[in-house]
């Protein structure tokens, strides 16, 4: 793919004459004559009236191969800035995501189900609110909304079906067992590139990717007896964790795809994120409104109690009316997270649409550990700290490790620098 430039060179020092010639002319003596490679009648019989009409050749700009690669490099240097900043502000996002989660859930203690079923349907009528004020506004087309919806259809069944497979595991599992399970999200992520997208990854990027799961997985899991962390589960409850992962996964590929597929057919043109986002956020509303009774069953609400459930969350979120005093700190908690996770949420699709999936999943690994450092000081409604044990700091190292090994950059071979 090309970048657009402009050229030292102006057209307004340039003569050009009309009739450029093709080809050497032999001439055979005063009136005979022959153009090689086609004969070209009307010329001119004087031969040196015909060298008089063809005025010498002007210099042609010379565009050498050492500007073109400068002009790819300034390219490129501009799109990592811009990656990079994008990747770090996606990361802070992420950390104050996790912190403002647990804090949001000390006055929604007990409505966790409430709370993520407010953010499923809030944010698809906040997506496409927004969606419908840029579309007024002429920053996304008829063209964009006209893409083919039968992927974010299936975006929204494998969100959703992440969705029930991971509260169905998670509600059988013990709670360090689960971001270590969820890191085989990367491992998914990896594999559906390569097989969906035909992306290859270097020996460098892979190792990076395995020793930023590992650093995660030992920070996470200090301080746990890792060995009889399973132990008395039944296999099928970690095997349920690790599919909602790939769903999950697989969602995010399709997302890369929507936007490298888009690209062709707006002629290049750009895919705006809102239009991924209302329409995936659309449709995984729809299926988890499907599975809400087994859903509600498995976070052990009878079905024929979410109604009064769902209204007692609402007054405990709102913080009226005849509620428990454990509500104290809402609505101001649940409105930071939900702020919060909405800007996230933006970032990271951002982050897929200019680099790759398994980029922003990068960005967000390196939230664990921070978040887990944060959430053990002293905060406002979580006053007492806990400590971290040694392996959280190993962990650390590690993860910051592969983040380098992925990142290092690959020597460009001599080949591409001449195409």
């Amino acid at each position: 793919m090309g970048f657009s430039y402009t050229s030292s060179f102006h057209s307004s020092h340039l003569h050009f004459p009309s009739h450029r010639p093709h080809s050497r002319t032999t001439l055979h003596g005063p009136t005979t004559f022959r153009c090689r490679p086609a004969a070209m009648p009307n010329f001119p019989q004087n031969p040196n009236l015909f060298r008089r009409q063809l005025p010498p050749n002007p210099p042609v700009p010379h565009i050498t191969k050492r500007t073109h690669l400068s002009l790819r490099v300034q390219a490129s240097n501009g799109s990592s800035a811009n990656l990079i900043v994008t990747s770090a502000v996606t990361a802070t996002l992420a950390v104050a995501n996790r912190v403002l989660y647990k804090l949001a859930l000390v006055p929604m203690k007990d409505y966790p189900f409430f709370l993520a079923q407010l953010t499923t349907f809030g944010y698809g009528a906040i997506y496409f609110s927004i969606l419908y004020v840029r579309y007024r506004a002429g920053i996304v087309t008829d063209e964009m909304l006209a893409i083919p919806k039968r992927r974010f259809l299936a975006i929204g069944i494998l969100e959703a079906l992440g969705v029930a497979t991971g509260m169905s595991a998670g509600a059988m599992l013990p709670g360090p067992a689960i971001p270590i399970l969820s890191q085989t999200f990367l491992v998914w992520q990896l594999s559906f590139s390569s097989f969906l997208l035909g992306r290859s990854y270097s020996f460098n990027q892979i190792a990076g990717c395995i020793l930023l799961a590992t650093g995660v997985v030992v920070a996470v899991a200090s301080g746990s007896n890792a060995g009889q962390m399973l132990s008395g589960v039944e296999f099928v409850w970690p095997a349920l964790m690790i599919a909602s992962s790939a769903f999950q996964a697989g969602a995010s590929i399709i997302k890369e795809y929507v936007f490298i597929d888009a690209a062709a057919r707006l002629d290049g043109k750009s895919l705006d994120i809102f239009v991924v986002n209302s329409f995936g956020s659309g449709f995984q509303a729809l299926f988890v409104l499907l599975l809400l009774p087994f859903l509600s069953k498995v976070k052990g609400i009878p079905f024929d109690q979410l109604p009064s459930y769902l209204k007692s969350g609402a007054g405990c979120f709102l913080n009226f009316g005849a509620n428990p005093p454990g509500c104290d700190g809402a609505p101001l908690l649940p409105l930071l997270y939900i702020a919060t996770n909405l800007a996230f949420n933006i970032f990271l699709l951002n982050v897929v649409k200019i680099s790759s999936a398994v980029v922003a999943s990068l960005a967000v690994m390196l939230s664990v550990p921070i978040s887990i450092y944060i959430l053990s000081l002293p905060l406002p409604y979580l006053p007492e700290a806990t400590s971290l044990s040694p392996f959280f700091l190993l962990g650390s190292v590690i993860l910051v490790l592969g983040l380098i090994l992925y990142n290092i950059p690959q020597p460009t071979k001599q080949g591409s620098d001449d195409s």
